[in-house]
C-alpha cells in the first residue's frame, strides 16, 4: 500500500471507536438523530481515508503502469475505485 500507513491506521481505529460508541448508544436505546448523526460522522472519515488510499494508489502503482507501454491492469483497478465512489 503506497498511502501513509500510520495516518490511515490511526483514522481506521478512530472509525472504530466511533463504530463501539455508536453500538453502545443503540443498545443504551439513544435518540435516533444523536446516533444518525455519529453515523454520518464515521461514514464521513471513512470515506475520507478510502479518497486518501485511492490518491495513494493512482499517484503511486498507477503511475508507475503508466510508465511502460504494457497493458495496465493497475489503471483498470483505479478506473473501477472510482466508479465505485461515483455510485
Amino acid at each position: 500500500m503506497k498511502a501513509d500507513k500510520d495516518r490511515v491506521s490511526h483514522s481506521l481505529k478512530i472509525a472504530r471507536g466511533q463504530l463501539d460508541g455508536i453500538l453502545r448508544m443503540v443498545e443504551e436505546d439513544r435518540y435516533c438523530v444523536d446516533v444518525s448523526n455519529q453515523l454520518q460522522a464515521t461514514i464521513s472519515l471513512l470515506k475520507n481515508v478510502n479518497r486518501e488510499i485511492i490518491r495513494a494508489h493512482i499517484r503511486g502503482c498507477v503511475r508507475e503502469g503508466l510508465q511502460t507501454d504494457a497493458p495496465n491492469p493497475k489503471l483498470e483497478e483505479a478506473l473501477q475505485l472510482l466508479e465505485k465512489l461515483i455510485t
